[in-house]
């Protein structure tokens, strides 16, 4: 029985020694992009497509396993800076099993200003500008200036292709939620190609409130999570 016990704590052991010994780690820094000095942030990451693994904590880097090979979503956010999101492949790891991504904080500014300093595949850019009437996929009068700015940006880099991404806060119901951020990216959408922007280069994708930056029930954490953000896929 002990020649048994001993064979089956040795092999869990080698299978935790295996597992880890194949995990695939984020790592990176967080800078300035301005000073390029540290900066000390709050992080936050989770596992795509549903989010089952999660984690959050603060400082200037971040060092942490992509369990099963899934790709994770990781947000950066720091007092007088944009927040930065990423999405990390563990497809893009190095020969020593690391995904490496520095990240460099902006200050605020519109989604094209920013887009035309770092403009860069895989960028993603909130557009802060953009707002819809109450649960309809109404744009606002006042959000046209923010995507005129878009059609510029467009204009401007003629390879730049983007995906307009939707995202509701997580209340309500989970089908609802999918239709109106489908509905809205669809109407920015619309809107851009209104004013001369290229329908081919102007992607949509909508998930509802299956991608929250925040899980806290208060207003401010409702608003952050309601938002559209422009992905730069090529360029």
């Amino acid at each position: 029985m002990k020649v048994l016990f001993a064979a089956l704590l040795i092999g869990f052991s080698f299978a935790a020694f295996a597992q880890a010994d194949t995990l695939i780690y984020a790592q990176g820094n967080i800078t300035s992009a301005a000073t390029k000095e540290p900066v000390v942030a709050r992080i936050s990451y989770q596992s795509l497509p549903y989010g089952s693994k999660v984690g959050f904590f603060t400082g200037s880097s971040f060092l942490f396993p992509l369990f099963d090979n899934e790709k994770y979503s990781i947000v950066v956010e720091a007092a007088g800076y944009d927040p930065a999101k990423y999405i990390l492949d563990p497809a893009e790891a190095n020969s020593e099993r690391k995904v490496l991504r520095n990240i460099e904080l902006v200050l605020p500014g519109g989604a094209s200003s920013n887009a035309e300093n770092t403009h860069t595949a895989g960028k993603v850019l909130r557009l802060n500008d953009l707002n819809f009437d109450a649960g309809r996929a109404v744009i606002s009068n006042s959000s046209y200036p923010e995507l005129d700015k878009v059609v510029v940006m467009l204009k401007r880099n003629p390879r730049m292709v983007i995906q307009l991404e939707g995202h509701t806060d997580i209340r309500g119901n989970a089908a609802a939620n999918l239709k109106l951020s489908e509905e809205r990216v669809k109407a920015v959408k619309s809107y851009l190609v209104s004013k001369g922007g290229s329908k081919s280069r102007i992607k949509t994708k909508a998930f509802g409130g299956t991608l929250p930056i925040s899980r806290e029930e208060t207003e401010e954490a409702h608003a952050l999570n309601r938002r559209v953000e422009l992905r730069i896929l090529e360029n």
